[in-house]
């Protein structure tokens, strides 16, 4: 069974989610929450330069200022992204996949977490994203067969949701019948660049006019082998698949416990935490019952059981310094070109990351600028 952070995230399509990870603040949370195993936001202390550099660069990066800058950079990607999505799914070459456009409810249980919310919710909506404010009744009509523990919520009605798993085996099964090869189980040694790059991997030797390195949280290993060296860090996340009949229909992140809900397609998928401990692909057991606990607290009624738990999943989102993705050419050669980086926003920004790859691809214009992504900007 193919996993990893595509087919196990929370499928959402996120125009709301506008404020970059590195923001102020973000340090002192990773701070207190790096020997709380279980926490939502989790950084195993280890002895690791990468890792150093790459702290160091967020910290660099989590002002105010940035922020600003940052935020109508990512609206437009996302909003790019969410239209290409849905051209896909007009187009029916993958067939009739799941997506569906009913917004994302951003549900509190205190008054602290609904401010905070708020005050995103107003720079959305100056940025011209639907945004709509829920009392306990309006919350109540909006998802009619669920009990909320909760004193209200935040709708953006931009957003979407999708289920990953269906969406990659359409994806593909898609791209094997328009003759595309897809090896598996051979390791990239070396890539030289040059007029015909060559990728050499531990089974063969392959020329190409040019090369995509979307490796996800294993591409600043591969980009070493070019001379470049990219920050990037592993940020784990986990899901449960309950296979219960919960009553949710709609897409939610409860606030207070840190995690998003998805109703997905012959299931509900609860998912989250972001925890920097390497490449690996350990199931933390602390940080599954947290999500439980958490989901369990939002929905009265709701009971995860341990088997649910005993299948957990987890995937490495690959994190940038400072919330936004490496996407473009690099100075070396101008036949290789980097595309990874998005952390929490890969899902959603994968449809739009794919027009500007093809665009630089063909030498034309790209849909947006790509400044922002240079793979070589300095922290």
């Amino acid at each position: 069974m193919d996993s990893g952070a595509s087919y196990v995230n929370a499928g959402y399509l996120t125009p709301s989610h506008i404020i970059p990870m590195a923001q102020p603040g973000m340090i002192s949370m990773g701070l207190k929450y790096m020997f709380n195993a279980s926490s939502p936001f989790y950084m195993k202390p280890r002895w690791d330069i990468d890792f150093f550099k790459w702290a160091l660069a967020f910290k660099k990066s989590s002002t105010t200022a940035h922020v600003d800058k940052a935020i109508p950079v990512i609206k437009e990607l996302n909003i790019l992204s969410r239209e290409l999505f849905m051209d896909i799914k007009a187009s029916k070459d993958l067939g009739d996949f799941h997506l569906e456009r009913k917004g994302l409810l951003m549900v509190y249980q205190t008054n602290k977490e609904r401010d905070h919310e708020l005050m995103v919710a107003e720079r959305a909506k100056f940025l011209g994203l639907d945004v709509k404010e829920l009392d306990v009744q309006a919350l109540k009509r909006i998802e009619p067969k669920v009990e909320f523990n909760a004193k209200g919520a935040i709708h953006y009605e931009c957003d979407a949701h999708s289920t990953p798993n269906l969406f990659m085996e359409r994806m593909k099964a898609y791209l094997i019948e328009q003759g595309v090869s897809i090896l598996k189980g051979q390791e990239v040694v070396a890539i030289d660049p040059g007029k015909h790059a060559i990728v050499k991997t531990s089974d063969a030797e392959y020329k190409a006019e040019a090369i995509v390195l979307a490796a996800g949280s294993w591409s600043s290993k591969l980009t070493k082998k070019l001379g470049l060296k990219m920050l990037l860090e592993a940020g784990k996340g986990y899901n449960i698949n309950s296979h219960q009949e919960t009553g949710i229909t709609m897409p939610a992140i409860l606030m207070e416990a840190k995690m998003a809900v998805t109703p997905m397609r012959s299931y509900t998928r609860f998912a989250g935490t972001m925890e920097f401990s390497g490449i690996n692909h350990h199931i933390r057991k602390e940080r599954v019952n947290a999500i439980a606990n958490g989901a369990e607290s939002f929905y009265r009624g709701l009971k995860i059981t341990a088997a649910e738990k005993e299948g957990a999943q987890c995937g490495l989102r690959p994190v940038s310094p400072d919330g936004l993705p490496y996407v473009g050419k690099i100075s070396r050669s101008q036949n290789i070109i980097i595309a990874t980086g998005h952390a929490m926003m890969g899902w959603s920004l994968g449809p739009v990351t794919g027009k500007i790859v093809s665009d630089l691809l063909s030498d034309s214009t790209p849909i947006m600028d790509v400044s922002p992504f240079c793979p070589e900007r300095k922290f």
